[in-house]
């Protein structure tokens, strides 16, 4: 591997440090939305716009890193790890997940250096990621959380409003900072190098 072939993947490694950063911290901030569980995931636009500006590889271990931190720091602390299959699927398997917005990082990246629009493409290949994440939630919230689910609730049913619920307002909210910030999405996504 030549000099800028390794520049160029140190670059990448650390805008994937710096959004992952990025995205943890951003957890700290309030995100219910006063709706039983249903909740705002901030680090998720960080974390699409790297996705989209690096591809898909570096999306996926940048989510997934970012899955192992937040079950470190929240999961352990705040009882969302019942057992380790639990805290594999919906910690480092779901966060990770969030990288599959990459699969659109070519066509978006073209969309946009030719001054087309993106803002579909921006929130079709976000869908995916999303989905994903909460489609993870959703299968451990059946099995998992089941019990914590309104007496003659269907735990699946449960599950479904809350990550369902989730995933909905999540792509409100990115929706609408893709229309407002349009222009700054643009330069996020497009990389010099």
């Amino acid at each position: 591997m030549t000099n800028v072939g390794k520049n160029s993947e140190l670059i990448v490694i650390t805008e994937g440090a710096l959004i992952t950063a990025l995205a943890l911290a951003l957890s700290f901030v309030p995100h219910t939305t006063g709706v039983s569980a249903v909740e705002f995931s901030y680090g998720l636009i960080p974390m699409a716009i790297f996705a989209l500006r690096r591809g898909v590889k570096a999306g996926l271990m940048a989510g997934l890193v970012w899955g192992i931190l937040d079950l470190v720091l929240f999961g352990f602390s705040k009882g969302g790890f019942l057992n380790p299959l639990q805290g594999f699927v919906e910690y480092p398997l779901a966060f990770g997940a969030v990288g599959l917005i990459g699969l659109g990082s070519n066509q978006v990246k073209e969309s946009l250096e030719h001054g087309k629009n993106a803002i579909g493409l921006i929130l079709f290949y976000s869908s995916i990621g999303f989905f994903a994440k909460y489609f993870f939630h959703f299968i451990a919230g059946g099995i998992y959380w089941g019990l914590y689910a309104p007496k003659n609730m269907n735990p699946w049913v449960y599950s479904l409003v809350i990550n369902g619920g989730s995933f909905v307002a999540n792509m409100i909210m990115l929706l609408i900072l893709v229309v407002v910030l349009n222009r700054v999405f643009r330069r996020l996504i497009l990389s010099k190098n």
